[in-house]
């Protein structure tokens, strides 16, 4: 039987977040093959991957103001060049997976979905199925879109795998971060944060009080956002968990692919 798993290299693991366009290839390759020891210990998994647009995309888009929405041509243009942006680091994270053995496809989302006032409202599915079915691992990140209402607008990864996941159901989905998990308040700046293990309906309304925005240029919403799409997502889609761990943990991301406990590290959304 085929398990489906989604994942999601966040920004801020794979680049260096506060300095343009600066890729973490170290990272990159590791992460990759950990991809790749997980397909090969589980050929039954079919996997959606997903990757944040990091130093990339975001600082081009705080630039551009794209997110708000695109009028006139020296918006379209600047559109554009976050299209650009978040294009190059996607080519980058296909590289490192092709390198490393994974049959990853790039999919741009600015060619799949359709927006209207920021909201992802519809999205080419059909063709996502049809990779899984024939064996290729979807490669999808956060991108530009057309608005029927603002004109233009940025997606995220966490959006465009949402909608998918309502549609695909999978198992589990595994978001990859530069922390290791939910926190109660910002673990780089606070050194009295605390990791919380799990989240539930019952600790959720404290929780969502302790996230804050990226420090970095992040124009979809920083932590708080991610989190509560992942939280909104739990509760829609039956037995689905949701797991947030650091790169920086080597074996974490291969271990929480193949359904391993990965020890005392991270956080795991449930929502029964």
């Amino acid at each position: 039987m085929k398990e489906l798993v989604f994942c999601k290299l966040g920004g801020s693991a794979i680049t260096v977040k506060t300095r343009p366009h600066t890729a973490r290839p170290q990272v990159l390759a590791r992460l990759a093959g950990e991809i790749a020891e997980a397909l090969r210990a589980h050929p039954e998994l079919r996997l959606v991957l997903g990757h944040g647009s990091g130093s990339y995309g975001h600082s081009v888009a705080r630039r551009t103001g794209t997110r708000a929405g695109v009028h006139g041509p020296a918006q379209w243009y600047g559109f554009a060049e976050v299209a650009a942006a978040a294009g190059r680091l996607n080519r980058r994270v296909a590289d490192s997976l092709l390198a490393a053995g994974v049959p990853a496809w790039c999919l741009a989302p600015s060619a799949l979905v359709r927006c209207d006032s920021g909201q992802l409202v519809a999205m080419d599915t059909a063709v996502v199925a049809e990779a899984l079915a024939r064996g290729l691992v979807p490669l999808l990140y956060g991108d530009v879109a057309i608005d029927q209402t603002i004109g233009g607008t940025i997606v995220s990864t966490e959006q465009v795998l949402a909608f998918l996941a309502r549609r695909l159901q999978p198992r589990r989905v595994v978001l990859i971060s530069d922390v290791d998990g939910v926190f109660t308040s910002d673990p780089r700046s606070d050194p009295t944060a605390q990791r919380v293990p799990e989240i539930t309906p019952a600790n959720w309304p404290s929780v969502q009080r302790g996230l804050g925005a990226s420090r970095a240029a992040d124009v979809t919403g920083g932590m708080r956002a991610k989190v509560g799409e992942m939280v909104r997502l739990a509760e829609e889609v039956p037995g689905m968990e949701v797991r947030i761990l650091s790169a920086e943990r080597p074996g974490a991301l291969a271990s929480a692919l193949q359904e391993e406990q990965a020890g005392d590290c991270g956080t795991v959304i449930r929502w029964l």
